[in-house]
């Protein structure tokens, strides 16, 4: 059983990682659309109004994409009053207690989120603006971004499992 545990941890840390990656490069197609923007809306006076509102999509993309690596890489913020004090066992203790707090909290984030994806399907949801975007693949991309840092929520349970057990899972 503890097999297929590290099977799934490994696993899941690497599609984070992935994800993780992948989402660090929207960081220069951020970048390029805004530079279009200003170069079309400076210097040949012809705006597009299209480049600001989908920079606003990609970095949306860009936090939920982010999401689960910086998980798996505990970078998240912390209140470290008291918690950098604790031994390692004792950090593991807590982390067990924190990482179900997080499960809940994305479980009840992933109920919204699927219900606003349904909402979105069923109306063609579309951004009020010139360019008038649907925001179904933006909606689509949060439900499948909040699965995957449950999934990585539930790594770190195995992973702090593992910690209490005096093994660490890699």
């Amino acid at each position: 059983m503890w097999r297929w545990i590290a099977f799934y941890v490994r696993l899941t840390d690497r599609i984070s990682d992935y994800v993780g990656y992948l989402a660090a490069s929207l960081i220069f197609f951020m970048g390029a659309t805004l530079l279009f923007d200003a170069v079309t809306r400076n210097l040949i006076r012809m705006p597009v109004h299209w480049a600001v509102e989908l920079t606003q999509f990609t970095l949306a993309a860009y936090y939920f994409m982010g999401g689960p690596i910086t998980l798996k890489n505990d970078e998240h913020v912390r209140m470290d009053l008291w918690y950098g004090n604790l031994s390692v066992r004792g950090k593991a203790k807590v982390d067990i207690f924190t990482v179900w707090c997080l499960i809940f909290y994305l479980g009840v984030l992933l109920a919204g989120s699927i219900s606003s994806l349904a909402y979105a399907i069923a109306t063609d949801e579309r951004r009020f603006s010139i360019w008038n975007p649907s925001v179904i693949p933006i909606k689509s991309l949060m439900v499948a971004c909040i699965v995957l840092m449950l999934l990585q929520a539930l790594a770190l349970f195995f992973k702090h499992v593992a910690t209490l057990r005096g093994e660490e899972l890699r």
